[in-house]
């Protein structure tokens, strides 16, 4: 088996420094869920995280391995989302100064979220391409460090720690299901979760029209994102070169869930768990409600709901709909 760029001792070792700093988020369950799929599920409730989603975790993590001089330097990322806002309260928390490129269609309250936890926005053209070139030129300026949203050794390792809670609140688990977009999440909970519960199959959920992780575990090889038009928009990213060779190794298969059942999985969640779950969290849940799912015959699920960051403004159904 190939060596991975993670190990199980760098997860356990973030758990101990991110104690005290990033919330152990509950586990919860809904018996209306329960009977839809003939199994109890356990869902971590990672929209209740620091910043409203998981990234904090990563994000926390690597601010917290910074040696001083580069900490007095800063840091800086490209992010129109989650990862933007949990590098900003990283940064403050960590004692730095945060440069967050953003695209310029980026949603206003995410914008001011992030300037609210300190950090200094640079907007920028909406393409990846402008993102890169903009962070790049922050970091030339200003001497900042780079935390990337998902593809680094300490990132991955941050998010692995939910993993290890939700493995000691859920003993007897046969599953755990994980929305995939550059793969951070689910790598650092698949390396976890296969260490620790060998037992244990980790599956990744991703929209139909971003499904680069499936097409690239059929292939056996990394095959970059094409798809953008998801309303899922955490999960447009492609995998990295340090997130697919662990996907590759741990990951037992992938769900892909059409935009309308997304759309229905997260009116579910709103509706009868009354939790605020984001569009990406919601790809979990529809995987989870899937066939495919039910053809496993599982008697007891997890499943990661990664945010609640919603624009409340453009709410996928009724007045304001985007969809």
């Amino acid at each position: 088996m190939a060596t991975l760029p993670v190990t199980l001792a760098e997860i356990e070792a973030a758990a101990e420094r991110l104690a005290g700093i990033a919330h152990r988020t509950p586990v919860i369950t809904c018996q209306t869920i329960d009977r839809m799929v003939g199994a109890r599920v356990a869902f971590k409730a990672e929209q209740w995280q620091r910043v409203g989603a998981f990234k904090f975790r990563g994000a926390m993590n690597a601010v917290l391995q910074l040696d001083d001089a580069t900490r007095a330097r800063g840091v800086v990322t490209h992010s129109s989302g989650n990862h933007a806002q949990a590098l900003a309260l990283a940064a403050r928390l960590g004692g730095t100064q945060a440069h967050v490129v953003m695209p310029e269609d980026s949603a206003r309250p995410k914008i001011a979220a992030v300037r609210g936890y300190g950090a200094t926005v640079v907007l920028c053209a909406p393409t990846l391409a402008a993102r890169e070139r903009t962070a790049a030129e922050v970091a030339a300026r200003t001497g900042a460090h780079l935390v990337p949203p998902y593809d680094h050794p300490h990132v991955i390792a941050g998010q692995g720690t939910m993993a290890l809670e939700l493995l000691a609140d859920c003993p007897g688990l046969e599953a755990v299901i994980a929305p995939v977009g550059g793969g951070g999440m689910i790598s650092g909970v698949a390396l976890a979760i296969s260490e620790r519960a060998a037992g244990v199959r980790v599956f990744g959920a991703e929209p139909e029209l971003a499904d680069d992780a499936a097409r690239s575990l059929a292939a056996g090889r990394l095959i970059p994102q094409t798809g953008t038009a998801t309303i899922a928009d955490g999960l447009r990213t492609s995998l990295g070169e340090y997130t697919w060779p662990i996907i590759r190794e741990r990951v037992s298969g992938i769900f892909t869930v059409s935009e309308a059942d997304i759309v229905a999985a997260m009116r579910l969640c709103w509706e009868r768990m009354k939790v605020v779950i984001e569009p990406s969290a919601a790809v979990a849940v529809a995987a989870l409600l899937s066939p495919a799912c039910a053809a496993l015959k599982l008697s007891h699920v997890g499943v990661i709901l990664s945010g609640g960051n919603v624009d409340l403004d453009r709410l996928p159904w009724g007045a304001g709909s985007a969809a």
